[in-house]
C-alpha cells in the first residue's frame, strides 16, 4: 500500500502509471454516468460542469483510494459506486447551492475574509428546536456572526448519546428538534442573511442502534464488515498494547462485549458509539453519501469530528496515521466534484505537531487551533505569555489557503495540549505545570479566580482536563459570589483580553453562545441522570432570552451582562471594518515583557498592531518598539480611540488590549 509521503514523492514513472489507471478507469466507468444523468434529467450544461470537475479531481481522488483499497477484490466496484455517489449528488444539488459553488470556486479563500466571525451553539439549549431558531436569524446578525456553527443536530440514541455524538440517522434530525426540512429552511434563511452553517460530520463512529449497527447484531456479515468485531480477545489485545484510554475514568480499554453478536466490538469513546473499518471501501462509499446528503441540505462547512481515530493499524496507536490523512483527502476530492463550495474543518485535539498535518486545501481547508485556546488559558494563569509567544512562533503559521479557527470554550473540555519541548525550552515542567494548571482552574491554587470543575480525573496517572463557562473560568462566578467589584471588574477585562485576542490573531474567531452574556456555569446539570456523569455539561447553559432586557440601559444601567454584550458586540464590528484582520499572516512582535503578547497582522495594505497585557499590574512597552513595529509615529487604539505618541513608552492597564492603527 503506497503511504500518503510515498504518493506525493513517486517516481515519474509510477505516477504515469497511476495517472493511466485513473483515466482508464474513468474511460470505462464513464457509460454509468449517462444513466445517472438519464434517470435525474440532468441537461447538458451541468453535465459538461461535472465532466469538468471529473478532469481536474479524479486523479487525485483516484490516487487515494488505489493507495487505500487498490488491493481489494472489489476496488472496481467501489469506484463505480463512488463515482456515481458523486454524480447523483451533484445532480441533485439545488441551483442556489450550485451559485455558492460558482462563486467559491472563483474565491476559494471566502472563509479568511475579516467578515467571518463564528458562534456555535447546542440547538435545545438556545431555542428549543429549528424552527424556533430560525426566529434568532435576527439575534446572530444583530451581534455580527456570520458563522453559525449547531452542534450535533442529527437523531441519536435515547439515553446518553455523548451530546449527540452518537447518530442513530444522519438523514434525519433529532426528532425533539424538527425536521429535515426545518433543517433546509434555517439554511436557506441563514444563506440570504449572509450567514455560513456549519455542522458536525461524526464518521469515525455510528451509534449502536444505526441501521448498519442494526444489521451487524442480526448476523449480516456484509454489515459486520462495517465494523470491527471479533468473536474473542485475541486480536483486540493484541491492539490494545500500543492503544491509549480516551474516558478511562468511565470504561477501561478500546473493545466493548457485544452479548447479542456474542463479539468484541471497537468501541474507542463510549460503549454505544461503533467504530467504523474504513480498511472496507463499502464504509467509505457509504459515508461519502451520507456526507452528500448533509452537504446539499445547504451546509457552508463541515466539522471532521475525530479525525485523528479514523484508521487502526495494528502495532500502532491507531491515532494520526497516514492512511487517516489520505481517506480525509479522497472525502476531500470527491466533494470538490460533487458540491465544491464545502469546506472541510478538522477536529484533531492531539499534539501540535498533528494537529497541523490535517489542515491542507487538498484535505481539511480550516482546523480548530486547541493549542492557541490552552495557552491563553495558560497566560492567564501564569500571567507570563513566554509559553504562548514560544508556541505561536513555531506552531501558529499554516499552508496558503487555509486557516485556524480560534476559539476560547467550546462543548468540550480543556486539555492542556502544548508541546513538552516548548515548555521545556523555557524551564517549564511540563507534568508539573499541567498540574498547577489543574489545580488553578479547578480553584485549588491559592490566589486563583476561577471556578472550574475536573473533567475525566485519573487519580493514577494525575491526567486530568478542565470544565467551565468563559465566564466561570476567568472569575466572574468567584467575584459575583464575594461580591468583589473590582474582582467582577477584573474578570470582565480578562474575558475581553481574550476575545480580543482570537478575532485579531488571524483566523476565524468563534464563540461560545453564552460567551456574549458572560454567563455562569450551570451546576443544575447533574440532576439530569443523563448528563450527571459528564462535567462537561456544567458548561452548556440555557439561553436566558429575558438577559436581552438588560441591554436597555434605563433598565439595567450597571448590569455586567450588558456590559459583555455590548463590548463584544464593538469589537465584533471593529474587526469586521479592518482589512489588516483578514487572513492568516501574523508577525510577533519582541517587547522584552514577558507579561506582554504583541504581534503585527497586516492585509492589502492595511496594518495593525495587538498588544495585549496578561497582568492584573500595569505594563509598558518601549513606543520605539511601537514606532519600528507599526511603521508610524502616532497611532490610535481603535477599540477605545485612545491616541499615543511613540516617543514615550505605552503604558497597559491591567488586562488592557490594544488595537493600534497608525495615524
Amino acid at each position: 500500500m503506497i503511504g500518503l509521503t510515498e504518493a506525493t514523492e513517486i517516481a515519474p514513472s509510477y505516477r504515469d502509471e497511476i495517472e493511466f489507471q485513473a483515466d482508464l478507469t474513468l474511460q470505462r466507468l464513464r457509460p454509468r454516468l449517462h444513466e445517472v444523468w438519464e434517470a435525474t434529467q440532468t441537461d447538458s450544461t451541468l453535465q459538461e460542469l461535472f465532466d469538468e470537475r471529473l478532469q481536474e479531481f479524479w486523479r487525485p481522488l483516484f490516487r487515494r483510494l488505489i493507495s487505500l483499497y487498490g488491493t481489494r477484490y472489489d476496488f472496481f466496484y467501489h469506484c463505480e459506486q463512488i463515482l456515481e455517489t458523486c454524480a447523483r449528488s451533484f445532480a441533485d444539488r439545488s441551483a442556489e447551492l450550485r451559485e455558492s459553488d460558482r462563486r467559491r470556486v472563483i474565491e476559494p479563500d471566502w472563509f479568511q475574509s475579516e467578515q467571518i466571525v463564528g458562534g456555535a451553539l447546542y440547538v435545545d439549549l438556545f431555542s428549543e428546536n429549528l424552527c424556533k431558531l430560525r426566529e434568532h436569524v435576527a439575534y446572530f446578525k444583530e451581534l455580527g456572526l456570520t458563522y453559525l456553527h449547531l452542534m450535533p443536530l442529527f437523531a441519536v440514541r435515547p439515553g446518553n448519546n455523548d451530546g449527540g455524538y452518537a447518530i442513530s440517522n444522519y438523514r434525519s434530525v433529532d426528532p425533539s428538534l424538527g425536521t429535515v426540512e426545518d433543517l433546509r429552511l434555517l439554511a436557506d434563511e441563514l444563506r440570504e442573511a449572509g450567514i455560513n452553517l456549519v455542522l458536525d460530520f461524526v464518521f469515525n463512529h455510528t451509534a449502536d442502534d444505526h441501521e448498519w449497527a442494526m444489521r451487524a447484531q442480526a448476523g449480516q456479515r456484509e454489515y459486520q464488515e462495517y465494523y470491527y468485531m471479533f468473536p474473542d480477545r485475541d486480536i483486540p489485545e493484541q491492539y490494545e498494547r500500543n492503544l491509549r484510554e480516551i474516558f478511562p475514568t468511565v470504561r477501561r480499554g478500546n473493545f466493548t462485549w457485544h452479548e447479542g453478536t456474542r463479539r468484541w466490538v471497537w468501541t474507542t469513546f463510549n460503549s454505544f458509539q461503533w467504530d467504523l473499518n474504513y480498511g472496507n471501501p463499502a464504509v467509505f462509499r457509504s459515508m461519502l453519501d451520507e456526507l452528500l446528503f448533509i452537504a446539499n441540505l445547504g451546509v457552508d462547512i463541515l466539522r471532521l469530528d475525530a479525525v485523528a481515530f479514523v484508521w487502526k493499524r495494528m502495532g500502532t496507536n491507531c491515532e494520526n496515521l497516514p492512511e487517516a490523512h489520505e481517506l480525509i483527502q479522497a472525502f476531500n476530492y470527491a466533494t470538490r466534484i460533487a458540491a465544491p463550495g464545502l469546506v472541510f474543518k478538522s477536529e484533531a485535539i492531539v499534539h501540535p505537531d498533528e494537529v497541523v498535518k490535517y489542515i491542507d486545501i487538498g484535505e481539511c481547508q480550516i482546523s480548530y487551533n486547541p493549542t492557541l485556546m490552552a495557552l491563553l488559558w495558560e497566560s492567564l494563569a501564569t500571567r507570563r505569555t513566554s509559553l504562548l509567544t514560544r508556541t505561536l512562533a513555531r506552531r501558529f503559521s499554516l499552508p496558503v489557503g487555509t486557516s485556524w479557527v480560534n476559539y476560547l470554550r467550546c462543548h468540550d473540555d480543556i486539555g492542556w495540549t502544548f508541546d513538552d519541548g516548548d515548555a521545556w525550552s523555557i524551564g517549564i515542567n511540563a507534568y508539573d505545570h499541567r498540574q498547577f494548571l489543574n489545580r488553578f482552574y479547578t480553584g485549588q491554587f491559592d490566589g486563583s479566580f476561577a471556578r472550574g470543575v475536573p473533567f475525566q480525573e485519573n487519580e493514577l496517572t494525575g491526567d486530568m482536563r478542565i470544565s467551565g463557562t468563559m465566564a466561570s473560568l476567568a472569575g466572574l462566578e468567584k467575584a459575583i459570589e464575594e461580591e468583589d467589584e473590582w474582582g467582577k471588574e477584573l474578570s470582565i477585562r480578562r474575558m475581553m483580553l481574550l476575545h480580543g485576542i482570537t478575532l485579531s490573531i488571524g483566523g476565524i474567531p468563534l464563540l461560545y453562545m453564552g460567551e456574549e452574556w458572560g454567563m455562569l456555569n450551570d451546576y443544575d446539570f447533574v440532576r439530569d441522570p443523563a448528563k450527571a456523569g459528564d462535567s462537561r455539561w456544567i458548561h452548556r447553559p440555557k439561553m436566558r432570552w429575558e438577559y436581552l432586557e438588560e441591554l436597555d440601559e434605563d433598565v439595567a444601567r450597571d448590569s455586567v451582562r450588558r456590559r459583555i454584550y455590548r463590548s463584544l458586540q464593538k469589537m465584533i464590528a471593529i474587526r469586521k471594518s479592518n482589512r489588516a484582520l483578514a487572513g492568516q499572516e501574523m508577525k510577533l512582535i519582541g517587547c522584552d515583557n514577558s507579561h506582554l503578547l504583541s504581534y503585527i497582522r497586516q492585509c492589502d495594505g492595511s496594518r495593525l498592531v495587538v498588544i495585549g497585557n496578561f497582568s492584573e499590574e500595569e505594563q509598558s512597552i518601549n513606543g520605539n518598539i511601537l514606532r519600528t513595529a507599526g511603521l508610524g509615529r502616532f497611532f490610535v487604539n481603535l477599540l477605545d480611540d485612545t491616541e499615543f505618541s511613540t516617543s514615550q513608552p505605552i503604558h497597559l492597564d491591567p488586562y488592557a488590549l490594544l488595537w493600534l492603527k497608525s495615524v
